[in-house]
């Protein structure tokens, strides 16, 4: 019910806004990494006269423009070669946020012609907005992609009840980066931060802290994705048969721990907000270390002076094994607005180039020169592009390594309430972590009102 009355204020708010229609007239998270991102000062899309599209174009909503919409580009222009009157037309939103009210609009009002033909949407909310709109959006069916060539995490949050719904855009695999010269000067190599537990970690966070002043990892804690990924790399999620399990498995406690031990000695840097994370921590010099989805790059690149002094390497465990997991990213999707030849058309398009069609390899190679987009296509890390050396990262032929990387994420469970169970699990690393220890819960405690309030919150919109 409360999903319902939201969604009816959404459609209050919006109904004046020009939506682009396929046939008719009418972007961590993240917009690049489906979680945190910019925000464009314009709200509306621009919208497209779509009485003046032919047979032979398609519309797409997508955000970033120096992100998703590069890669957009590279598969209209690899799709051209096969048919070389095709046009797509992309609509910028000014952010993923946007796109959602779109869907919320169209879907309440059962208007679907509002809808463009594609859209992009964040990997995170796709189940939320197919739970709540599922004639919104249409199954891939009958045009199949090469689906064992792509991370199978990665393709989790597009099957949903066993069907095909997006091709995967972006790889959000979590890469582990450091600062080899501020290891050296540490008594450290990039050998003694790979395939370690996270108490070692904790040990060599201490000793860079202490010798140098920086940390080893931050994170802003306005939208704390550290324990997500941390969790994923151990194969556990924070929900079990759709409701938060955070009190059942001891690996969860065990990683909260590692977290309040790392705020304590100095291994990590809550930062305040997401800007504060960016701009303060990572691009003003205070950390040796950055652990995210592999968007995060080019945040790190603005700092040129410290090009050639960073690496990659995969997560700590809590066994010690090398650990990967995926943070952000977005995939396509097929509108219910587009039918017919368009829908042929749309599935062929996406098939051929994000699918692994014939120009797969084209348009990621594109899309990563251009605008940075790491495939998650694992033929496409075999390409020359992606196995040049990036002279920023010691000349590692990083691309081809996060591919790789992609290949290794465990699936788990995933929940509508994520972002819901996020919020509620930095309340309780806010706790954990404040200054008074005397004023800390304990960690069980912790857990435990983190897990009831977004049980209540899933329970309540059940009824």
């Amino acid at each position: 019910m409360k999903k319902k009355m939201v969604s009816l204020m959404m459609v209050g708010a919006l109904t004046a806004t020009a939506l682009v229609g396929c046939g008719s007239s009418g972007k961590g998270s993240g917009d690049s990494s489906g979680e945190t991102g910019k925000k464009d000062s314009n709200p509306t899309a621009k919208a497209v006269d779509a009485s003046k599209e032919g047979d032979n174009e398609l519309s797409v909503y997508a955000w970033d423009a120096g992100f998703n919409i590069p890669a957009l580009k590279a598969a209209e222009k690899a799709y051209q070669k096969k048919n070389p009157d095709f046009k797509l037309n992309i609509v910028e939103t000014a952010d993923s946020t946007e796109v959602q009210n779109r869907i919320i609009l169209a879907g309440s009002a059962g208007d679907y012609s509002t809808l463009p033909d594609i859209t992009l949407f964040q990997d995170h909310g796709i189940h939320n907005y197919y739970t709540q709109y599922p004639d919104v959006w249409t199954p891939l069916g009958d045009k199949d992609a090469e689906w064992n060539d792509f991370s199978q995490e990665k393709l989790s949050y597009s099957t949903i009840k066993n069907k095909h719904y997006g091709y995967p855009v972006d790889n959000g695999a979590v890469i582990f980066a450091y600062r080899t010269d501020i290891l050296q000067e540490c008594g450290y190599t990039m050998d003694d931060v790979t395939g370690i537990t996270w108490d070692k970690w904790l040990e060599i966070g201490k000793a860079v802290h202490d010798k140098t002043g920086k940390y080893l990892l931050s994170m802003d804690n306005s939208g704390n994705d550290l324990p997500y990924m941390m969790l994923q790399a151990e194969g556990v999620s924070q929900f079990k048969k759709g409701k938060a399990a955070l009190t059942k498995d001891e690996k969860i406690a065990k990683i909260f721990e590692v977290l309040q031990k790392a705020k304590d000695n100095g291994s990590l840097l809550l930062c305040n907000s997401w800007s504060d994370y960016t701009d303060q921590s990572i691009q003003g010099d205070q950390v040796a270390g950055v652990m995210n989805g592999n968007w995060i790059i080019p945040t790190m690149q603005k700092v040129t002076e410290n090009s050639g002094k960073w690496a990659i390497t995969t997560m700590p465990t809590l066994s010690g094994e090398q650990g990967y997991a995926s943070n952000g990213g977005s995939s396509l999707y097929i509108t219910a607005a587009c039918k017919g030849k368009k829908a042929k058309l749309a599935k062929d398009f996406l098939h051929y180039t994000f699918g692994g069609g014939e120009g797969a390899t084209s348009t990621y190679d594109e899309a990563l020169t251009e605008g940075g987009v790491i495939s998650t296509y694992a033929p496409a890390g075999k390409s020359d592009v992606y196995s040049k050396g990036v002279e920023f990262f010691e000349n590692q032929p990083i691309y081809q390594t996060i591919v790789e990387y992609g290949t290794h994420v465990k699936a788990v469970e995933q929940s509508d309430y994520h972002y819901e169970l996020r919020t509620n699990v930095n309340t309780a690393i806010t706790n954990l972590t404040q200054k008074d220890k005397k004023a800390r819960p304990s960690i069980k405690d912790a857990l435990k009102e983190a897990e009831e309030t977004t049980n209540s919150k899933i329970e309540a919109d059940a009824q």
